[in-house]
C-alpha cells in the first residue's frame, strides 16, 4: 500500500458542490492525518462523491455495504492505493442487523458508516472527539482487511471485532505485533502479545 484515498459516500440528495455529503471535511481532514500517521502512507480526501441511492434497501432504511463496495472498485483504478469510503449513511449486509464498516479481505476497497458511531444515535449529547475516535478505530480496523488481516483474538488489538461501540471504545487504535507481523506493517517485536483470527 502506496496510498489511501478517502471518498465520501452516501445519498444523491445530501450532495453539494465542494460538500462530502453528510460528512464534515474538517473530520475527513482529521481522519486523513491520523491513518497517514498509522500506516506511513499519504493520505487525502477525493474531491469526487459517490451517490450510493442504488444501494438502498427501502424497506431496512439502510444501504447494503457489499454493493457498494462493488462498485467502488471500478473508481480504485491503482492497486497499491486503498480507497476508503466514509459515510454517514446506516450500512448493513442481508446476515446482520447492522455493520460499522466492511472491507474486501486482501483487496482495494472499504467503507465505514458513522451512523452508529454517533453517541446521538444512543441519545446522548454530540461528542466530536469521541466521534473521530471511533472513526479511526473503524477505518484502521477495515484497511487492515484490506491487508488482509482477520479479526484478531488479542482485545485490545484494533483487528479484534466489534458488535457494539463499547467495544470499539475498549480496545485501542493499534495493531497488535502478530498483525503488525502479518501486514508487513513493522518489524516484530520480541515478545508479541497473543493474537488470533476468527472466519467471518
Amino acid at each position: 500500500m502506496k496510498a489511501i484515498h478517502l471518498l465520501g459516500v452516501g445519498p444523491a440528495r445530501a450532495y453539494s458542490p465542494g460538500s462530502r455529503g453528510e460528512v464534515r471535511l474538517d473530520m475527513l481532514d482529521d481522519l486523513s492525518a491520523e491513518l497517514a500517521r498509522i500506516f506511513r502512507v499519504s493520505c487525502h480526501v477525493r474531491e469526487d462523491y459517490l451517490a450510493a441511492d442504488f444501494a438502498l434497501d427501502p424497506t431496512r432504511g439502510q444501504y447494503h455495504s457489499t454493493a457498494i463496495l462493488e462498485f467502488m472498485q471500478s473508481m480504485a483504478l491503482d492497486p497499491d492505493i486503498r480507497l476508503l469510503g466514509i459515510t454517514g449513511a446506516d450500512l448493513y449486509v442481508p446476515v446482520l442487523t447492522f455493520v460499522f464498516g466492511e472491507a474486501q479481505l486482501g483487496g482495494g476497497c472499504s467503507i465505514v458508516s458513522l451512523h452508529r458511531l454517533r453517541d446521538e444515535f444512543y441519545g446522548l449529547p454530540p461528542n466530536d472527539g469521541l466521534l473521530l475516535n471511533r472513526l479511526a478505530k473503524e477505518a484502521i480496523h477495515e484497511l487492515g482487511h484490506t491487508l488482509g488481516l482477520r479479526h484478531c483474538f488479542d482485545w485490545q488489538c484494533v483487528m479484534s471485532s466489534s458488535h457494539n461501540v463499547e467495544r470499539i471504545d475498549s480496545k485501542t487504535d493499534e495493531f497488535c505485533v502478530a498483525c503488525l507481523r502479518k501486514a508487513s506493517l513493522s518489524d516484530p517485536a520480541p515478545q508479541p502479545r497473543f493474537s488470533g483470527e476468527l472466519m467471518h
